[in-house]
């Protein structure tokens, strides 16, 4: 009888230290799966930013072919440097800001 309880005893203890090791192994899969959502908003705010960039290109280039037709009308028109002073502001504003979210895409890459 003793010994069943100690055999029943032994049991228990083993089966504590295997509940401890799950415990354990659960916490150590937590924290990596924590970190793989961490990398995949990062990964995602990376894409979305991507395309965001490359709407902005776009519209960039198109605003620079839309500034040149307009730049000859005003000279033709109205021989007047103030307009092109501002929309060449604007554009260079434009550009600084993409040049802005460009580096910071490469920082996060580089995360």
């Amino acid at each position: 009888m003793e010994q069943k309880l100690d055999k029943l005893t032994e049991n228990i203890s083993d089966i504590k230290t295997l509940i401890n090791t799950f415990n354990k192994t659960l916490e150590n899969i937590e924290n990596r799966l924590s970190r793989l959502e961490q990398m995949d908003r990062i990964e995602h705010r990376v894409e979305v930013n991507q395309i965001d960039l490359s709407d902005i290109k776009e519209s960039l280039q198109r605003i620079e072919d839309v500034q040149g037709n307009v730049v000859k009308q005003l000279e033709d028109n109205l021989g007047n440097g103030e307009e092109i002073k501002h929309i060449n502001r604007r554009l260079d504003s434009h550009l600084i800001k993409l040049a802005k979210a460009e580096e910071e895409i490469i920082i996060l890459k580089n995360r």
